[in-house]
């Protein structure tokens, strides 16, 4: 799907062309789901907020104006869905799901021909990661999945949750604190070298 297919199938689902609608859920809705299921936790919450997202888009389509790309407004619905549900019925702990890339933890230079007790390692340390990010105050869990998973830039983040580029630094970077001190407190990480692009950083 290119930009300019998914503005008309916006536009004609703005008219109420259903089936327009429908090919923007196919093509978005694995992405959604992923989004969902890092913000929840567990595959049953992650399915009703999706849910509740698309069906935020089909009630609110009339009233898209395009000031924000449509992927950065289903995101925005999405994360807003998870944060509803997760308020509403209290779950901010639940079943880890599958693993979070973080760059900043340095899991995304991956081998991409591992041995397999490198790959046991690994998908061990991704599933960690998973459970630590699920101890995370929602507000880092937000800006840590959009960020690391999806890849969205500081400005997208912040349109996303309608907030500063100021504000999604700063979350993104106490998030990661937090997160690396999770695992440490928890025996399941150790701290490893910095590379050569964080190592600045990690002497401030």
């Amino acid at each position: 799907m290119n930009a300019l297919q998914e503005r008309q199938w916006v536009e004609s689902a703005r008219q109420g062309d259903q089936e327009a609608f429908e090919r923007l859920v196919r093509a978005y809705e694995k992405r959604v789901f992923a989004l969902t299921l890092r913000m929840c936790g567990n595959a049953e919450d992650a399915a009703e907020a999706a849910q509740e997202a698309f069906l935020a888009v089909w009630q609110g389509l009339k009233f898209f104006r395009g000031e924000a790309s449509f992927s950065t407004w289903l995101y925005r619905l999405a994360s807003n869905a998870c944060v509803d549900l997760l308020r509403r019925e209290g779950r901010h702990r639940a079943a880890a799901g599958p693993s979070l890339n973080d760059e900043e933890l340095d899991l995304a230079a991956a081998d991409p021909a591992p041995t397999p007790q490198e790959a046991a390692e690994r998908a061990e340390l991704r599933q960690q990661i998973e459970a630590g990010l699920q101890q995370l105050s929602l507000e880092y869990r937000q800006v840590l999945v959009l960020r690391e998973m999806h890849q969205l830039s500081y400005e997208e983040i912040g349109q996303t949750l309608n907030l500063d580029p100021g504000t999604v630094k700063s979350r993104i970077s106490r998030g990661r604190k937090r997160l690396r001190k999770i695992l440490l407190e928890n025996g399941n990480f150790s701290a490893r070298p910095p590379s050569k692009g964080t190592e600045e950083e990690g002497c401030q």
